[in-house]
C-alpha cells in the first residue's frame, strides 16, 4: 500500500520530533560531562561542516548566493544566529544541570508563545481557543513567579529565544537548512574562539588520542541536522498545522525522560503549573486539528 504525502509527512515529522526529544536529550546529557562550552562549540562547528556537505550534495549553493543579495536577509540571519546560539547554549546547560523538565516547559509553551508573537508583530488573527491557550500560559507563568524558587528560567528562556527566532525567520523567505548554514557562518568566529580557548587552556576532551570520544563528540552535528531535515521535510509534506501537533512529541519525551529516567525533582508548584500548560496545549492542538479538517 502506497503512503500518501500527508502520511509520509506525519512519519517524517514524528521521527524528527522523537529524535529531538528522546535521542537528542539522552545524547546531549550523556556527553555533558565535557562541559557546556565545548558541547555547544562542537555542536555548532560540526553542524556547519555537515551543512556545507549537504548544500554541495543537494546542489543548493545557488540558494546560498541568492540570500546574500539582500541586506535585509543578512541582517535578520545575523540576529537569528545569536538567538539560535543562545537557544543551543541554554539547552545544553539544561541537560548538564538536570533541568530537562524545565526545558520541556519551554518547548510546551513555545508554539503558543509563537502564536502570540504572530498576533503582536505579524497581525495574525487570534480566535477564542488561542486566546484561552495564551491566557493559560500567562497565568501559569505568573503563578510560578509567586514561587520564585520553582520558576523555570531555563524553559522560559528557551521559549522566548526560539519564538523570537521563528518570528524573525518568518520575515524572510529562506530555506531552513540554507538559513542555518548562513547562521553557522556568523557563529563560526565565536565558535573558533571558544575552541581556541579550550584547547590553549588544555580543557579540551576532543583529542585524537581518544578516538571513541572524538567520534562521540562529532555526533553533535548529525544529532542536530538529522532531526532538522526530518521535521522540515514533514512540514513540507503534511503542512504546518499537522506538524505543529506532532511537534509536542518533543517536550513530552523530554518531560518523561526528566521525570522517570533522570529522576529530576518536580515540586507541586511546577506540577500545578504544568497542568495549566497541558490544558493550554490541549486547547491549542484541538484548534489546529479543527483548522486542518
Amino acid at each position: 500500500m502506497k503512503l500518501s504525502n500527508f502520511s509520509k509527512g506525519i512519519i517524517s515529522t514524528s521521527a524528527g520530533s522523537f529524535f529531538w526529544g528522546f535521542l537528542g536529550t539522552i545524547y546531549f546529557q550523556y556527553i555533558s560531562f565535557i562541559g557546556v562550552f565545548e558541547v555547544v562549540a562542537h555542536r555548532s562547528f560540526w553542524t556547519f561542516i555537515i551543512l556545507l556537505i549537504t548544500t554541495t550534495l543537494f546542489k543548493k549553493w545557488y540558494l546560498f548566493k541568492k540570500v546574500l543579495f539582500y541586506k535585509n536577509n543578512i541582517l535578520i540571519l545575523l540576529l537569528t544566529s545569536i538567538l539560535i546560539f543562545g537557544n543551543w547554549s541554554v539547552w545544553i546547560y539544561a541537560v548538564s544541570t538536570n533541568k530537562i523538565i524545565d526545558a520541556s516547559f519551554g518547548y510546551f509553551i513555545f508554539p503558543i508563545i509563537s502564536v502570540f508573537f504572530g498576533y503582536l508583530f505579524l497581525n495574525e488573527k487570534l480566535n477564542k481557543k488561542r486566546i484561552i491557550s495564551i491566557s493559560l500560559v500567562i497565568i501559569s507563568t505568573i503563578y510560578l513567579l509567586f514561587n520564585f524558587s520553582s520558576l523555570p528560567w531555563v524553559g522560559l528562556s528557551l521559549a522566548f529565544l526560539w519564538s523570537v527566532y521563528n518570528l524573525l525567520r518568518k520575515k524572510i523567505n529562506v530555506e531552513t537548512d540554507i538559513g542555518l548554514l548562513i547562521e553557522s557562518v556568523f557563529m563560526l568566529p565565536v565558535i573558533l574562539a571558544i575552541m581556541y580557548f579550550i584547547i590553549s587552556t588544555k580543557q579540551n576532551n576532543f583529542v585524537f588520542d581518544n578516538v571513541n570520544l572524538m567520534w562521540l563528540i562529532f555526533l553533535a552535528g548529525p544529532m542536530t541536522v538529522i532531526p532538522l531535515f526530518l521535521y522540515v521535510k514533514g512540514v513540507e509534506l503534511a503542512g504546518l498545522g499537522a506538524s505543529g501537533m506532532v511537534f509536542f512529541i518533543t517536550p513530552t519525551a523530554q518531560f518523561l525522560l526528566g521525570f522517570f529516567y533522570f529522576n529530576e525533582p518536580f515540586s507541586y508548584q511546577k506540577f500545578t503549573s504544568f497542568i495549566l500548560i497541558w490544558i493550554a496545549v490541549f486547547i491549542y492542538l484541538k484548534d489546529l486539528y479543527e483548522k486542518d479538517l
